[in-house]
């Protein structure tokens, strides 16, 4: 199974909210790269989440609960959603410095391509950064 990390704003849409909410549609995903990994998405594959803009860190493990179905905010219909669930907050957020410092994360998707909203996480990097969430 693949496995994914997700960026969200978090005063639009945290960690926190879908914890509250059970389970959230991942929508308005726009980039074109971005779309392709949300359509590779499948049930019960694992997300990393991470706030950007402010407290620029992962935060939290979430799971694809739904996999791609046409984006009902998307009026060309060319768009795809995921429906995410929590899993757990990390016990300690990881910060965007502490991975770019981190020399087994030097091919992580999301450094390299740091606009993507939505990417995928190789099986090596998803171990270190939850290593250095604290396991």
């Amino acid at each position: 199974m693949a496995q994914w990390l997700v960026k969200s704003e978090p005063d639009t849409y945290s960690f926190e909210d879908l914890q509250k909410d059970g389970k959230t549609v991942w929508d308005g995903v726009r980039n074109n790269a971005a779309a392709l990994h949300l359509k590779a998405m499948k049930a019960g594959e694992e997300v990393l989440f991470y706030h950007s803009g402010e407290g620029k860190s992962v935060v939290g493990v979430a799971k694809v609960v739904k996999a791609a179905f046409p984006d009902a905010s998307d009026l060309t219909g060319r768009f795809v959603a995921v429906e995410l669930a929590p899993v757990r907050p990390v016990k300690r957020p990881v910060t965007l410095a502490e991975m770019k410092a981190e020399p087994a994360l030097a091919g992580l998707e999301m450094i390299r391509q740091s606009r993507l909203s939505v990417s995928p996480v190789k099986p090596d990097e998803w171990a270190a950064i939850l290593q250095m969430a604290g396991g």
